[in-house]
């Protein structure tokens, strides 16, 4: 339990289904934060919701696991110029690895949460599906899920709109029922930002910013680790007003490339390691796929084709670049809500 409105939801959903539930908490992040859901006020917010639905609550610590797996690894990919997603990390190694483990140590069969996606039962098993408000969908952050942890997982209000989370919630006097939204990174402060942040670790590379097409200095960057491919904010427009985005980092040479919008576009991208994730579900070289390459991008038509250099998926039509470390949803053509796969961007 999050604190906030979905988790609150899922919870009293299980208790109206007559299930023995005890609501936990995780606490990730023992800095400074204002924003994202490991708060003060979260844990508050979920220990109420708790009492409300008459269950016990509980608050695992795994602050020590949150640094290891998802901070360090954060600055470090940073420091090389990558562009890591945070989230994806913790549900991979503490929401849906040790807590997992430790929920089955402590005797209890099922874990549920509020993520808007369905683990559904097919004829291979359960598999990873879209939830049922596109807006709110949550598959892509989950992707790297594999059949061990779908087995003992209930994703109950990936079944609803968002607006019918609040209304159920609203209805059984949730405190949560209004509550916004989480939007932030949760160890970073918003008041501050993520250069701030990363400072704390290590000095930021500024550099130039040089357009392609003329060959020119148009500016400075104060940060270019921040800097991501495909980037249009920021980016000092053309001579007469055209639009530029980036095309390229290069942190040795202290110096970030922009350009028109064709500049960015690439016809693939390489994968580290086999996008293979639930063990129920086989990839093979040819395979045509849908790549979602961000939380809420539109998925791009493509296949999937592996050789002694590692996997890639090669797009239908050029599209936009997308940065090393960030991650390749994998979803199925013929059952576009099906998650197939998962891998991040290779160097």
């Amino acid at each position: 339990m999050s604190g906030g409105v979905d988790s609150s939801v899922a919870a009293a959903l299980m208790v109206r289904e007559g299930h023995e539930v005890a609501g936990a908490t995780l606490k990730l992040w023992g800095g400074s934060s204002d924003s994202g859901c490991c708060s003060v006020t979260d844990v508050d917010d979920a220990r109420r919701v708790a009492q409300v639905l008459g269950i016990d609550h509980f608050v695992f610590n795994y602050t020590e696991e949150f640094s290891r797996h998802v901070v360090e690894p954060f600055v470090a990919d940073y420091r090389r110029g990558y562009s890591p997603n945070p989230c994806i990390e913790c549900n991979r190694h503490v929401k849906f690895d040790l807590f997992i483990q430790r929920a089955r140590r402590l005797g209890f069969d099922r874990v549920v949460t509020g993520h808007h996606a369905r683990v559904v039962e097919t004829a291979r098993g359960r598999e990873l599906f879209r939830g049922a408000d596109p807006a709110k969908d949550q598959s892509y952050v989950l992707g790297y899920l594999g059949a061990k942890e779908l087995d003992v997982l209930d994703l109950p209000v990936g079944e609803f709109t968002k607006d019918h989370v609040r209304e159920l919630a609203e209805e059984w006097g949730l405190r949560t029922w209004n509550k916004p939204d989480s939007q932030d990174v949760c160890f970073i402060q918003a008041s501050a930002g993520r250069e701030a942040f990363l400072r704390q670790y290590f000095e930021p590379t500024s550099a130039v910013m040089v357009d392609v097409d003329t060959n020119e200095v148009v500016g400075d960057v104060p940060a270019a680790e921040l800097v991501t491919v495909g980037q249009r904010k920021g980016v000092t427009p053309g001579r007469h007003g055209e639009r530029r985005f980036v095309t390229r980092v290069d942190l040795s040479a202290r110096r970030v490339d922009i350009g028109p919008l064709e500049k960015t576009l690439v016809s693939g991208v390489s994968l580290l390691g086999s996008p293979r994730v639930n063990e129920r579900i086989t990839l093979s070289d040819g395979d045509a796929v849908l790549a979602q390459t961000s939380a809420h991008g539109e998925p791009r038509p493509g296949r999937l084709y592996v050789d002694e250099q590692g996997w890639r998926v090669e797009f239908e039509r050029p599209e936009r670049a997308v940065a090393v470390s960030q991650s390749v949803v994998l979803y199925d053509p013929q059952e576009p809500e099906r998650v197939v796969g998962a891998a991040q961007v290779a160097p």
